[in-house]
């Protein structure tokens, strides 16, 4: 009885992180419809808004969160496989590349905000209006982005300590199973979100 109730608990709480994921990708799918809308009205505004981005970095963070896709999913296995020193390292690295990715964004956010090219500004509100509406979009959806990120990098220290503890094991891993669903949510978004923001031809 215990193993059939906990078999159900499994399947309710996985049922209930994909209709939570479902609503995150209708949320971000909305940000990305107004988006598209803006880039037709504005399109050679968000051409020249786009070029004040840093390719690289973002180039540089999705390579950076593809890493990190791969590593959650492969310390899934090494639960299920019973070893928990390969899913802690595995982990350890995932976490690592969230680390990465923030301070990257910290630098770029940084030096936009150093020359005063955020929204609100007096550099700002002198610009074109496509040029406020692309860098008023920029923020908020890597804004909302990096939130995610936060959130699910917390999700994932928390399994990482149930995981050393022996809470998270080949039995029982469905928290750490919705952390990575989770985590691979955020590595889609943003996946959309560089080429939308930073290679806009």
């Amino acid at each position: 009885m215990d193993h059939i109730e906990m078999q159900r608990d499994d399947v309710g709480a996985k049922l209930g992180m994909w209709v939570f994921i479902f609503t995150e990708i209708l949320l971000f799918g909305g940000l990305f419809l107004v988006y598209a809308v803006m880039r037709h009205r504005y399109t050679a505004d968000f051409h020249q808004a786009s070029l004040q981005l840093n390719t690289f970095i973002g180039a540089l963070n999705t390579v950076v969160l593809l890493i990190s896709s791969m590593t959650v999913a492969m310390s899934i296995t090494a639960v299920q496989k019973k070893d928990k020193r390969m899913a802690t390292i595995l982990l350890c690295i995932t976490l690592l590349c969230a680390v990465i990715f923030l301070v990257d964004k910290y630098f770029e956010w940084g030096h936009k905000i150093s020359m005063t090219l955020y929204p609100g500004t007096d550099l700002m509100q002198s610009l074109k209006h496509g040029y406020i509406l692309f860098f008023s979009l920029y923020f908020f959806m890597t804004g909302l982005h990096m939130l995610h990120l936060v959130i699910g990098a917390v999700i994932l220290v928390i399994a990482l300590t149930k995981v050393r503890m022996g809470l998270i094991n080949d039995e029982h891993y469905v928290l750490l199973e919705n952390g990575g669903l989770y985590w691979h949510l955020v590595d889609l978004i943003w996946i959309f979100l560089f080429p939308l923001l930073y290679l806009v031809t």
